[in-house]
C-alpha cells in the first residue's frame, strides 16, 4: 500500500513514528509538506502536485494538519479525497473539530456531557454570560486557541469581565465555561482509533497552572477508564467524524465532560506514558478500511 502523510516537519515525533510503523509494516510511505502543494482543480481529472511532480498512485493519506494551516491543509485534503483516496480522517470532520463553537454544539446535539458554556457578542451580555456558567472562577477560551493557548482562569467576576473585555477589544472570539474545580486541574486524554480508545492518559497540571497540556509543563500517567469515559470519547470522535482522535474529558461530580475533540493528537505522549504502539495500531486501521472513493463526502462540505 502507498500511504502519504501531510505534515509541515518530517522530523517531528508523531510523523516520524507514523512513517516508522507503516515501512515497518511493508508499506511505502512518504511525507509532503501540504503547504508546498498546489492543485489542479478540475472535474475531470483533479490533481497534486509537489515541487513539480504528479503525487499519484496512493492508496490512503494521513493528515497531519496544524491548526494554524487548516484553512490550505484541508482544502488540499479534499483534492486528495476528490482523487479517491482514503483519508485517515475526513476534511469536513477536521474543519468540524477545529471550530470550537461547532463542535460543541454538535457534541451538545448528541447528548454528551459538556462543561456549561456561554458565547455572546454584545458586550451589553457580559454579566449574563458569566452567570450563566455559574459566575466565576470561570474559564474563557479563544476559539482559535490550541495547546492551551488563550486559555485564561478568571478566579473572580471583576477579572472575567477584564478578560472579556480585552477579548472583545481584540475583535477575538471566545467561549465563557464553567470552572470544574473538583477535576483539580487533571483532565484525561483518551486515544480513539475507530470505534475503542486504544489508550488512554491523565495529564496534571503543573503546581500552580490549571492548564494540564504537556506543552505546558503538564505530567501524564497511565488511567485506567471507567467504561462511561471509553463510550464518552468513542461518541465524541463519532460524533465528529474521526476515524482518529484525542479526545479529552474532565471528571465531575456529574460523570465525565468533553473538553475538546482533537483531530491530529500528538503520538509522543500517549506512547511514552502508555507504552502502546499507537502508530502502528492507526496503521492498522488503514489496512483494513483503506479502499478506493470510500471517504463519506468525497470532499464535499
Amino acid at each position: 500500500m502507498k500511504i502519504l502523510i501531510m505534515s509541515r516537519n518530517a522530523k517531528l515525533y508523531s510523523t516520524r513514528r507514523l512513517l516508522e510503523a507503516a515501512r515497518a509494516r511493508g508499506h511505502d510511505a512518504r511525507v509532503v509538506d501540504p503547504l508546498k502543494c498546489y492543485m489542479n482543480i478540475t472535474s475531470s481529472h483533479p490533481t497534486v502536485s509537489y515541487k513539480q511532480e504528479l503525487l499519484t498512485g496512493f492508496d490512503a493519506v494521513i493528515p497531519r494538519i496544524g491548526a494554524s494551516v487548516t484553512f490550505y491543509g484541508t482544502a488540499v485534503l479534499r483534492q486528495f479525497e476528490m482523487m479517491g483516496l482514503f483519508p485517515l480522517n475526513e476534511s469536513v470532520a477536521i474543519g468540524r473539530s477545529r471550530d470550537k463553537l461547532r463542535s460543541m454544539q454538535l457534541l451538545a446535539r448528541a447528548g454528551l456531557g459538556l462543561p456549561v458554556t456561554g458565547f455572546a457578542h454584545s458586550i451589553d451580555n457580559t454579566n449574563d454570560l458569566i452567570d450563566m456558567v455559574g459566575g466565576a472562577p470561570c474559564v474563557i477560551k479563544l476559539l482559535e486557541g490550541t495547546q492551551g493557548v488563550g486559555v485564561v482562569l478568571a478566579e473572580t467576576q471583576k477579572a472575567a469581565e477584564s478578560v472579556i473585555d480585552a477579548f472583545r477589544g481584540l475583535d477575538a472570539n471566545f467561549l465563557v465555561q464553567e470552572f470544574i474545580k473538583e477535576a483539580g486541574g487533571a483532565d484525561i486524554r483518551c486515544f480513539v482509533v475507530g470505534e475503542r480508545v486504544v489508550a488512554a492518559m491523565m495529564r496534571q497540571a503543573k503546581e500552580g497552572e490549571f492548564r494540564s497540556n504537556l506543552h505546558r509543563g503538564g505530567t501524564a500517567s497511565l488511567v485506567k477508564l471507567t467504561p462511561e469515559e471509553r463510550s464518552t470519547a468513542v461518541r465524541a470522535a463519532r460524533t465528529m467524524g474521526l476515524n482518529v482522535a484525542g479526545v479529552d474529558i474532565l471528571r465531575s461530580r456529574h460523570g465525565p465532560l468533553v473538553l475538546e475533540v482533537n483531530s491530529s493528537p500528538g503520538l509522543e505522549g500517549i506512547e511514552t506514558a502508555t507504552g502502546k504502539d499507537v502508530a502502528g495500531m492507526i496503521i492498522g486501521f488503514i489496512e483494513k478500511n483503506a479502499k478506493p472513493n470510500r471517504t463519506r463526502t468525497r470532499g464535499k462540505g
